[in-house]
């Protein structure tokens, strides 16, 4: 796996950055910064710890797909981290198998640093090597949107 890390500076609180990012009181703001990643990007579950999660959206083709995870952490407006232990195929849950194996405790962590009414976030994600141009290219533009709704 190979780690990858991005950051950016939001004139916000933590507060309203964390519940932006993760569409705690409008699921809409959490839709529109991952468009960048998905247009039709959402989640179904709960960001509580311990819940289980699924990042899910349609392809080309109609189908639903995505990742299933875990939330492992999440102190409010300070740190949630991610485990991702499967994937959503065709809208089917599969947690075995190589494709599994390739992402086993790949982790998406996000910290939230406030200071004079401005917010640092910064992103920390293990990917495999055949995604990493992909996240390299695609999360800068996810983070540039978050700031935009948060701002």
């Amino acid at each position: 796996m190979k780690k990858l890390q991005f950051k950016i500076e939001i004139t916000a609180t933590a507060q309203k950055v964390y519940e932006t990012m993760l569409g705690l009181n409008d699921k809409s703001t959490y839709e529109k910064w991952t468009s960048a990643f998905n247009p039709t990007s959402t989640y179904e579950g709960s960001w509580e710890k311990d819940c289980k999660i699924l990042f899910v959206g349609v392809d080309e083709n109609g189908k639903k797909g995505g990742m299933v995870s875990k939330i492992v952490e999440n102190q409010p407006a300070k740190f949630v981290s991610i485990l991702h232990y499967g994937f959503l195929q065709d809208g089917v849950e599969v947690t075995t198998g190589e494709q599994v194996e390739k992402w086993a405790g790949g982790h998406e962590n996000y910290t939230f640093q406030e200071s004079q009414s401005k917010t640092t976030l910064t992103v920390d994600i293990d990917t495999i090597e055949d995604y990493e141009d992909y996240f390299n290219k695609t999360y800068p533009t996810a983070l540039v949107k978050l700031k935009e709704i948060s701002e």
